[in-house]
C-alpha cells in the first residue's frame, strides 16, 4: 500500500516537534497535525512564558534588596499589561521559528486535529490522510474536578491572558504549577492563598526540599492552608467565594481563582479505539521504545505516563523517531532527569530522593544549610540548602538537592558526571569558583 506519508505526528509541542525533525533528518517524509499554536503548551501556556514571570518577579526582590547596597530612590511601579503584552509577542516569534524551522526540515504542516480511522489512516480537518507510522504527541491538559462552579475558575492556560493583575489569587494546589505561580503572583503585589491537600506543599519531591519551600512560602507573606481542598467556587460579581474543606473550611473571597491540580494526557480527540490502541489509567501505555500495543504506533511525552517534563518530551520524541527510521531502536533512560521549581529561593533536584534511595541501598545523607553572599547584607538572611544522597558502600552519588537562587544552573552542570558514578569524595577534592554559591557542593562533609 502507498502511504502519503512514512510518518504522520499528531501534536506540535516539545515532544511532536522533536519527533517529526528528526525523523525528516534521517529521510521520512513527514506530516505534523495540530490545530495550533506551534510549540504546545511549554511555549505557548507553560515554561517559556511563565519564565518570563519569574524574571519580572526577580526585580521586585533586586528592589527589595538593593536598598542595603547603596542604592537609594528605587520605587517603581508595576504594570501587568505591559508585561503580558510583551510576553505575547516573544511567544508569536517562537511559533514562527517554529514554522520556519519545519519548513527548513521539510515537514507539512496539517493544522487540524487529527482522529484515527484505524491504524494508518486519519482524518485531518476535512480530509483522509494515511501513514506507514504514526507518532501520537498530544500532550496533557489541566485537571478540572467535578465540583460547582469549577468554570470559574482559571488553569495555567488562562493565566497570561487576565486583562489586569488580582488584587487576590486563590491558588488551589500545592505541586510545582501552584507553587510557582503562587509564589511569583505574591511577589508581583498580589495577595496570595494557597490550598493544598497535602500536609506540604510540592508532593513527590525530596522531604527535606518541601519543608524548606513550605515555610519558605509562609516567611514571604503566603497564606497557606495545607490539608485543604476544593469544595465549590461561587462567583459574586467580579469577585469568587471559594468554599473549602478539610483542614481549613473557611470560605475565602478571591479575585481569581487558579486551579493547579495536575495534569492528564488529553486523549478525548483522537479516537484511539478505532486504531487498536491500549489506554492504562487514562494514558496511552507504551514500552521502552515509546511503541503503543499497534506496533506502527508510537507515543511519546505527556500522553504516556512516564516523566512529564519538556525536556524528557523532546528525547522521546527524538527516540522514537531513531527507532523507527535510524539504524537501531533507541531508548531514553530517566535515571537521571533532573528537575526544577522556579520559585524563590529556586529549587532544583536530580536522581533519588532520600525516600527513594532507602528503597534501594543503604545510605549517608550530608545536608548543609547556608546564607548565599549575596544576602550577607541584606535584612533578610533565608538559608540555602545542599543535600547528597549517597550508597554507603560505594561512596557513589545517588541523589542531588538543592534550594538556593539559580539552583537549576548549578546542579544540571553535574549531571554527566553523576551518570558516571560521580562519589562523594570526587566531588570534595574538585577545586571550586570563590566566592559563588555553587562552591558549596564542593565542601559538604
Amino acid at each position: 500500500m502507498a502511504f502519503d506519508y512514512d510518518l504522520l505526528v499528531i501534536g506540535a509541542g516539545s515532544a511532536g516537534l522533536s519527533a517529526a525533525k528528526t525523523a525528516a533528518r534521517l529521510g521520512a517524509r513527514v506530516a505534523i497535525a495540530d490545530p495550533g499554536p506551534l510549540g504546545g503548551t511549554c511555549v505557548n501556556r507553560g515554561c517559556i512564558p511563565k519564565k518570563f514571570l519569574v524574571y519580572a518577579a526577580d526585580f521586585v526582590r533586586q528592589q527589595q534588596q538593593a536598598k542595603h547596597y547603596g542604592w537609594k530612590n528605587l520605587a517603581g511601579e508595576f504594570d501587568w499589561p505591559t508585561l503580558r503584552t510583551a510576553i505575547h509577542g516573544e511567544l508569536e516569534q517562537l511559533q514562527q521559528s517554529h514554522a520556519k524551522g519545519l519548513e527548513k526540515a521539510g515537514v507539512t504542516v496539517l493544522p487540524h486535529h487529527a482522529r484515527f480511522v484505524d491504524e494508518h489512516c486519519l482524518s485531518v480537518g476535512d480530509q483522509t490522510v494515511t501513514a506507514d507510522k504514526v507518532i501520537v504527541a498530544v500532550g496533557a491538559k489541566p485537571v478540572l474536578p467535578d465540583l460547582p462552579g469549577i468554570e470559574n475558575g482559571l488553569t495555567s492556560r488562562d493565566i497570561f491572558q487576565l486583562p489586569e493583575l488580582p488584587q487576590h489569587l486563590m491558588v488551589i494546589g500545592g505541586g510545582y504549577i501552584g507553587v510557582e505561580f503562587g509564589c511569583l503572583f505574591n511577589l508581583l503585589g498580589c495577595q496570595v492563598s494557597l490550598a493544598d491537600k497535602h500536609p506540604l506543599v510540592l508532593e513527590g519531591f525530596d522531604d527535606t526540599l518541601r519543608q524548606r519551600v513550605h515555610q519558605s512560602l509562609i516567611d514571604q507573606g503566603l497564606n497557606l492552608l495545607p490539608e485543604t481542598a476544593l469544595s465549590a467556587i461561587e462567583p459574586q460579581g467580579q469577585e469568587k467565594k471559594v468554599r473549602l474543606s478539610g483542614a481549613s473550611s473557611e470560605a475565602i473571597t478571591a479575585d481569581a481563582v487558579l486551579l493547579a491540580l495536575g495534569r492528564k494526557p488529553d486523549l478525548s480527540q483522537l479516537d484511539l479505539d478505532k486504531a487498536g490502541v491500549e489506554v492504562e489509567k487514562g494514558a496511552i501505555a507504551v514500552d521502552a521504545h515509546s511503541r503503543t500495543s499497534q506496533p506502527s504506533i508510537f507515543a511519546v511525552g505527556d500522553c504516556t505516563n512516564r516523566k512529564p517534563l519538556t525536556p524528557v518530551a523532546k528525547a522521546e520524541g527524538v527516540a522514537a523517531a531513531k527507532t523507527l527510521f535510524g539504524p537501531e531502536p533507541t531508548e531514553v533512560s530517566y535515571r537521571w532527569v533532573p528537575s526544577a521549581v522556579f520559585c524563590f529561593p529556586e529549587i532544583a533536584s536530580v536522581g533519588w530522593s532520600e525516600a527513594e534511595a532507602q528503597e534501594h541501598e543503604t545510605i549517608e545523607v550530608h545536608c548543609e544549610t547556608f546564607v548565599p553572599l549575596n544576602y550577607k547584607l541584606t535584612s533578610q538572611k533565608p538559608e540555602a540548602l545542599i543535600k547528597v544522597v549517597i550508597a554507603k558502600a560505594s561512596q557513589e552519588i545517588l541523589g542531588l538537592h538543592m534550594v538556593n537562587d539559580a539552583s537549576a544552573e548549578i546542579i544540571q552542570g553535574l549531571i554527566p558526571a553523576l551518570r558516571r558514578g560521580l562519589t562523594l569524595s570526587e566531588l570534595t577534592e574538585t577545586i571550586a569558583i570563590h566566592p559563588t554559591s555553587a562552591e558549596e557542593i564542593f565542601a559538604l562533609s
